[in-house]
């Protein structure tokens, strides 16, 4: 496509680089951004500049953070003694817009998939014996995706740290089978998490 400006081809360029954007909608969005007041233009600007250079991952659970320490792990009404380990902040998310939970995350930042090259030290599995061995743990839930990986992440998880004197549950099944965590539903997450089960190597 032939652009009358190389500013806004780069625009274009630019914005059909985002998921699930392509060509069309992206100049769709360009042409919508120049009819607004140059205020409105620039702000967006200024909040996506912020976006990529002021967000920090919280050094305690790796949730997104505008400090150090995130707001849900510096809340001392959250209890320490319940850990829920997640696959991604979009989880931790979910799981908040239920409100059936008040102890703290662990974000993995994905799940172990040999096919898709993903191990266990690409993971921050290490930030749970850290937890284990500083914090007064009694429970880690498993909120992990209902698919072959996430059972896999899970055992690992298990057996690695099994030794512990810490129970291990994990969400109810309400969530199906093969169904990603940041798609269910928040009646029926905020009832998986209510409703967890003593995980086992048998699950």
């Amino acid at each position: 496509m032939d652009y009358p400006s190389k500013v806004l081809a780069k625009a274009v360029e630019e914005i059909s680089g985002l998921p699930g954007i392509g060509k069309k909608s992206a100049l769709r969005l360009a042409l919508h951004l120049l009819k607004q007041p140059e205020s409105q233009g620039i702000l967006l600007g200024e909040s996506l500049k912020k976006l990529v250079t002021d967000i920090k991952y919280c050094k305690s659970c790796h949730n997104f953070s505008d400090h150090e320490i995130c707001e849900i792990c510096s809340n001392p009404k959250r209890s320490e003694e319940i850990l829920c380990i997640v696959e991604d902040v979009r989880d931790v998310m979910a799981i908040e817009n239920t409100s059936k939970f008040k102890g703290k995350y662990l974000v993995l930042g994905g799940k172990i998939s040999p096919m898709e090259g993903v191990g266990p030290s690409q993971l921050n599995i290490g930030s749970i014996e850290r937890k284990l061995e500083k914090d007064n743990l009694k429970e880690i839930i498993f909120a992990l995706s209902a698919t072959m990986e996430g059972d896999t992440t899970a055992y690992y998880i298990y057996k690695k740290f099994k030794t512990f004197s810490v129970k291990f549950s994990t969400i109810a099944r309400g969530i199906s089978v093969g169904d990603e965590l940041e798609y269910a539903d928040e009646i029926s997450l905020g009832r998986s998490i209510q409703n967890r089960l003593p995980y086992n190597e048998e699950d």
